[in-house]
């Protein structure tokens, strides 16, 4: 089975946010690789002192990044992205690449319609000024709260905005929102793909910015007859659900899932 994870972090991180995860998973014999997207491949300071190569960045660029790093592994590796890089895993799925896929708090993909007022609110600062498209754009620690961590005591809060979140491209913000009438898309995903691999998909009760019906309604597209999707939704959890208090168990989810989905070969 494949033994080779590759995380993909969202917007407003970079592949630090995945070291927890890493480090579960290299304890159960995975091998794993967390690359950044473009412009996010130094440390966060590094990223808020100089967010100039972000600006304009968008999906495309950043899957085909993935892309290029999935096949240059000599396996096909499973595929683990949250946010964002839930969606980028979908997409990458879509394409053939990849053993597996674990879409966790997924961005919804071109045809999901996001029409929860606190995904508006969460991202609506940034959408509603047209010049952020091919801007570098920044989040102010209310707005990360708002949207990530609202659960979270204010000290351990703002201790995760300090340590992970930095500028970011707006335009994929923008890519995201019009992608419903933007014949170019880059997240178009093929919910009938009849040789897709398998995917898990993670949802948080409390997610504001991905609300857990948005995840469900991007579950129920998957076709009947195209292979089974799984899902699951934890309770009392936010965006933060790769870091904030129970990590653990979703990524202990995740491996079983893994192992359930990918059986060893038999030994012979």
């Amino acid at each position: 089975m494949a033994r080779t994870v590759v995380f993909l972090h969202g917007a407003w991180m970079t592949s630090a946010c995945w070291e927890p995860f890493q480090g579960y998973f290299e304890e159960r014999g995975f091998t794993t690789l967390a690359p950044a997207w473009p412009g996010k491949d130094r440390g966060v300071e590094a990223v808020r002192a100089d967010s100039g190569p972000l600006a304009g960045l968008g999906g495309q660029e950043i899957i085909d990044h993935y892309a290029e790093i999935i096949r240059s592994q000599s396996e096909p590796p499973i595929l683990i992205g949250h946010s964002f890089g839930g969606l980028f895993v979908q997409v990458l799925l879509s394409r053939g690449l990849g053993a597996a896929g674990v879409a966790i708090d997924s961005a919804p993909p071109k045809g999901i319609i996001a029409t929860q007022p606190t995904a508006f609110r969460a991202l609506g600062s940034i959408i509603a000024n047209p010049a952020n498209r091919s801007r570098v754009v920044h989040w102010t620690f209310e707005q990360f709260r708002y949207a990530f961590v609202h659960t979270l005591p204010q000290d351990q809060a703002r201790a995760a905005y300090e340590q992970f979140v930095t500028p970011e491209t707006g335009r994929i913000f923008f890519q995201g929102a019009l992608s419903g009438v933007d014949r170019r898309s880059p997240f178009v995903v093929d919910f009938a793909k009849p040789d897709r691999t398998p995917l898990l998909m993670i949802a948080g009760e409390q997610d504001r910015i991905v609300p857990a019906a948005l995840n469900r309604a991007n579950h129920r597209r998957y076709r009947a007859e195209a292979p089974p999707v799984d899902f699951v939704e934890f309770p009392g959890r936010t965006h933060w659900i790769i870091a904030q208090d129970g990590w653990r168990e979703v990524a202990a989810h995740v491996a079983d899932w893994i192992d359930s989905r990918l059986p060893a070969p038999p030994a012979r």
